[in-house]
């Protein structure tokens, strides 16, 4: 999903604002790629869909990654665990068994992996990792969508407004070519309009620890609950 760029604003050094990815659906929409390998791991120009994520929030300043895992979750900490490996020239002295790194590539992120389980809900998933996530305001996204949205804006609208969740909101395309049609005639055609004017879920969040509270709430009444949210607008 492609989500609308959010209010622009200066970007700004984000460092102490860690990113949570969920990435432990079964990714069934896309099946014939998720039978050996969760949906994040998926290349896009010989990169997995989770590291495009990541390289977004960094380019705000986001270099501490808490990353949901579930489906095959054993596929990202190996990928991740290799990764250092891949991105360095190294020398492997095969008398000694010891690996000399000359040079690195690699990005300076931390990242923590958290077991979340295979058939967890978002909810249950974010509440097993606020642990690692301390007192500080935190990002939230989808482990399968690469967006152009204002991280730094976003987090500024958020802090803001003084909410407890805020979550990005775009409108879709639409699905078919729309016609005009008077009488036997078509009068006009315009491919995939934009759609009926309804926000969707962009896919990307600013949270507070407290929703941690919400979701707790949830499951004691074991109905549904909104937490209190904003909504920048879209450029």
């Amino acid at each position: 999903m492609r989500a609308e760029r959010a209010i622009s604003a200066p970007q700004t050094t984000l460092r102490q604002v860690k990113a949570v990815i969920l990435a432990g659906g079964l990714g069934s929409r896309l099946s014939e790629e998720t039978t050996v390998k969760p949906k994040p791991m998926v290349e896009i120009g010989g990169k997995p869909i989770l590291w495009h994520i990541m390289k977004v929030y960094a380019a705000h300043g986001i270099e501490e990654f808490v990353v949901c895992l579930g489906y095959k979750g054993y596929v990202i900490k190996e990928w991740f665990a290799n990764y250092a490996l891949h991105g360095s020239d190294v020398t492997f002295d095969m008398r000694s068994g010891e690996m000399e790194v000359h040079h690195s590539t690699t990005e300076p992120w931390r990242v923590t992996l958290v077991e979340t389980g295979d058939e967890t809900m978002t909810g249950g998933r974010l509440k097993r990792v606020l642990p690692y996530l301390g007192d500080e305001t935190f990002c939230l996204t989808y482990g399968d969508g690469v967006a152009d949205v204002d991280i730094g804006a976003l987090i500024a609208h958020h802090r803001e407004q003084g909410r407890l969740a805020t979550v990005t909101a775009v409108q879709p395309p639409g699905r078919f070519g729309s016609l005009e049609i008077s009488g036997d005639r078509v009068d006009s055609f315009a491919e995939k309009p934009r759609g009926d004017g309804a926000w969707i879920n962009g896919g990307f969040f600013v949270c507070e620890p407290g929703v941690g509270a919400a979701i707790r709430a949830t499951r004691r009444s074991g109905k549904r609950s909104r937490c209190a949210t904003s909504r920048p607008r879209a450029s």
